[in-house]
């Protein structure tokens, strides 16, 4: 999927809403894991219950490489359906790789030739080199992590540059435009850093920017749309628990329904005041 196509769809739908599918075995209602696959079966009621009040579904890695090699038959299933049933959506690996060329080189294939995702999260910390193999792919796309949402981010991305005065966040935006256009990769910038993202769209106003943090981690979608729109909305906003874990019974699926049509109603509003629709 191409930048102007995922514009269509977010004016389609009128939602630049992406689900984190962050599917926890000990956390889906219990009389699911009295079925063969639990986890696609969770999977498969959310994406039903949700698939027209978004543009994006993200599937956390880590959920399901925990499991072994069932988790990740059950992801394997979980990106087939959607794939088959809701062919318009824009599906993100969120792996967070990062590694030399050639071994990025094969995930890019597991990703993209295996899986077909249309995204994938990289770490930019190794150089392009390591991401590059990423982008030798026709509208597949890099979410090149940037300033994220966690406590450790202070660590590392908040450390200045003593020559150019440059965040290592900002200087991991200004370089990375190098390798690639922003056809071809956004960023991650998280919700609750919100105060930044004018700041980072003074780097990169054309690319799209993964934005997560909004709904359980407390980021407000009204100052990362102030802060963070372009003329092609350039937003995915993602939310998992707040959506997938609304409920833990049987009315699991249509709780979720509600807290992403909630979220859907407030984007449309956003969007339209940005005259984008």
């Amino acid at each position: 999927m191409n930048r102007d196509q995922l514009f269509e769809q977010i004016q389609d739908k009128r939602s630049f809403l992406c689900i984190g599918l962050d599917t926890d075995i000990l956390k889906i209602p219990s009389f699911l894991k009295e079925t063969s696959d639990p986890i696609f079966a969770f999977n498969k009621e959310i994406i039903d219950a949700t698939q027209d009040l978004c543009v994006a579904y993200k599937p956390n890695f880590a959920f399901y490489e925990s499991l072994g090699s069932k988790g990740l038959v059950s992801l394997e299933k979980t990106v087939s359906y959607i794939r088959e049933k809701y062919p318009e959506q824009f599906i993100i690996a969120d792996a967070k790789r990062g590694d030399i060329g050639n071994t990025s080189n094969l995930y890019a294939r597991s990703f993209f030739d295996h899986m077909d995702f249309d995204a994938v999260t990289v770490a930019p910390y190794m150089g392009e080199d390591s991401v590059k193999p990423f982008m030798t792919y026709l509208d597949k796309w890099v979410i090149l992590l940037a300033l994220t949402s966690n406590k450790g981010a202070a660590d590392f991305q908040y450390l200045k540059d003593s020559e150019t005065g440059d965040l290592l966040f900002e200087k991991v935006l200004k370089t990375s435009m190098n390798w690639g256009t922003a056809d071809q990769m956004m960023y991650v910038v998280g919700a609750t850093r919100a105060e930044k993202l004018q700041e980072i769209r003074a780097i990169v106003p054309d690319h799209f920017l993964l934005v997560p943090g909004v709904g359980a981690q407390g980021g407000s979608l009204e100052e990362v749309a102030k802060y963070g729109m372009n003329d092609q909305c350039g937003l995915l906003v993602n939310a998992s628990r707040s959506i997938i874990y609304a409920s833990d019974r049987e009315d699991f699926a249509l709780r979720a329904r509600d807290e992403a049509m909630n979220m859907q109603v407030d984007m449309e509003e956003l969007l339209l005041e940005a005259d984008l629709l």
